[in-house]
């Protein structure tokens, strides 16, 4: 009944829908957070810094200056490796788009949010990192790739419904010339896609950098995803850039990286005009891995649960707290949402468990280990989101007084919670317990199990299978993440929603 109340409430009010304060996951949504400040109201701004998340898509680990590409230039990436903060081992939670982007939100494995794969949404009654610093006094801002909700005005899985107060968004990736959605309104706008998601960036520090709250910025760009139609801007001859290369056939990825280095330099740029670049937090990462296997940084590549497709450059720069250095710990995307609470001063009562852990310890020399990790992909298939034709179609609709023309995606199936069964563990999961890494591997309910064992520290590259090799471990490492997939599937059945 919930599901259905919902989408007649929708199907009622067209694409532009006004959620009852009664709706049942608005009233959770306010009624689970409360939040304890550590700081006072009076000069927030400049006690706690202003943090700035940006994330590519599909830039793999080796795919830089600093992690030792043999040409694809980055500059900017390469000064911020050498006076910031690199992460040797920054893993994407899911080695596909929407679900790392759940897991920065969330702190959670996607799956436990319903996203288990490209293309499907963020449950609104997740509780987002947007949501939680926004309600601490930050004030919030989304630009570029979006693709865990809709972009359309007064949907709850919207950015502007997951807790960021600006927004300049697209469903998915795009290119150049873009349709996004502005706060909720169409438009299309000119240029490379990746410049215009920076130049709203810009647009929002300016705007806010001194107006008494810290800045909370996220920036999803949409490269290098193909169809690299975009080129670097202060490049000559630039659409030749790195055809000559022995890669040549990934010259347009390879160019894409080059163009997003330069909106890293501008951004660093504008912190520093601003005056505010020695009191932010700045990290750059991905989304997963690259697309390239050579240069992937381990086996495989995007889409793979091996090290190629998690394994993901990582650098931070907060020039005030951190001096330039280096982490060889382990840590992952889920890591980001526990850590921005830690030093926003803000808590998330109660908390919805959590499979990231804070870094700030970590970041601070005080530790140097993180608990194991849990990785999991295949068991469902992604959803085709065609960005640019859907934001298309509504604003055409929009300007003809038109109905909706894609109802369906407000919502999706947010609002169903349909039992998992919990001797269902298919796919490809993995379960990283440093520096041993265990592989379950299962196509299909019911089908035969694989599994595999790699020490990551001697076999990078897990080309040695060393399961017969290490019974106890292996049973043990088996319990563990076998438990910790079923914790998975009870939540994403709605058991960590208890009021729901």
């Amino acid at each position: 009944m919930r599901h259905q109340s919902v989408r007649d409430e929708i199907a009622s009010k067209g694409d532009i829908w006004q959620p009852s304060p009664m709706t049942p996951f608005r009233l959770l949504r306010f009624c689970l957070v409360s939040f304890s400040l550590l700081f006072a109201s009076a000069g927030i701004a400049s006690e706690r810094p202003h943090i700035v998340l940006v994330m590519a898509d599909d830039h793999g680990y080796g795919d830089c200056g600093f992690t030792g590409h043999p040409f694809v230039q980055t500059p900017n990436l390469d000064d911020m490796a050498k006076v910031g903060v690199v992460f040797n081992r920054f893993y994407a939670a899911a080695p596909v788009c929407s679900p790392t982007r759940a897991s920065v939100m969330t702190g959670r494995h996607p799956f436990r949010g319903n996203v288990p794969n490209h293309g499907h949404y963020l449950r609104p009654d997740e509780i987002t990192i947007a949501e939680a610093l926004k309600e601490a006094g930050y004030v919030t801002g989304h630009f570029g790739k979006w693709h865990i909700g809709s972009v359309q005005p007064g949907s709850p899985t919207s950015p502007g419904g997951q807790g960021f107060d600006e927004w300049l968004s697209g469903l998915n990736f795009f290119d150049n010339d873009p349709y996004l959605s502005r706060n909720g309104d169409y438009e299309k706008i000119e240029g490379p896609g990746t410049v215009v998601s920076m130049d709203a960036t810009v647009e929002f520090l300016e705007k806010h950098h001194d107006g008494g709250k810290p800045m909370f910025t996220v920036t999803w760009f949409p490269s290098p995803h193909a169809p690299f139609g975009e080129l670097p801007q202060e490049v000559d001859n630039a659409s030749t850039l790195y055809n000559e290369e022995k890669n040549s056939k990934s010259a347009g990825y390879f160019r894409e990286i080059t163009l997003i280095d330069e909106q890293i330099g501008r951004l660093r740029q504008s912190l520093r005009d601003l005056g505010i670049a020695e009191n932010t937090l700045f990290l750059y990462h991905s989304d997963n891995g690259g697309l390239v296997e050579a240069s992937s940084g381990g086996r495989k590549k995007k889409g793979s649960i091996y090290e190629g497709g998690l394994r993901v450059p990582a650098v931070l720069e907060w020039p005030s707290r951190y001096e330039a250095g280096e982490i060889n710990t382990p840590v992952n995307s889920s890591d980001l949402y526990p850590t921005l609470l830690e030093i926003a001063g803000a808590k998330v009562d109660p908390q919805p468990r959590l499979d990231g852990v804070s870094l700030v310890a970590i970041l601070d020399g005080e530790e140097e280990d993180h608990p194991p990790m849990g990785f999991w992909h295949g068991y469902m298939s992604g959803q085709s989101t065609h960005s640019d034709r859907i934001i298309k179609a509504l604003l055409e609709a929009r300007e003809a007084g038109a109905a909706n023309p894609h109802p369906e995606r407000i919502l999706k199936n947010t609002a169903e919670f349909p039992r998992r069964d919990p001797e269902d563990l298919h796919g490809h999961a993995a379960w990283t317990d440093w520096p041993w890494k265990l592989h379950r591997i299962q196509g299909s309910k019911g089908a035969k199990v694989t599994w595999e064992l790699y020490h990551l520290e001697d076999d990078p590259m897990e080309a040695t299978n060393v399961f017969s090799e290490n019974p106890e471990r292996v049973e043990a490492m088996q319990q563990a993440l076998e438990d910790w997939q079923r914790s998975v599937l009870e939540s994403w059945s709605g058991e960590d929603y208890p009021d729901r």
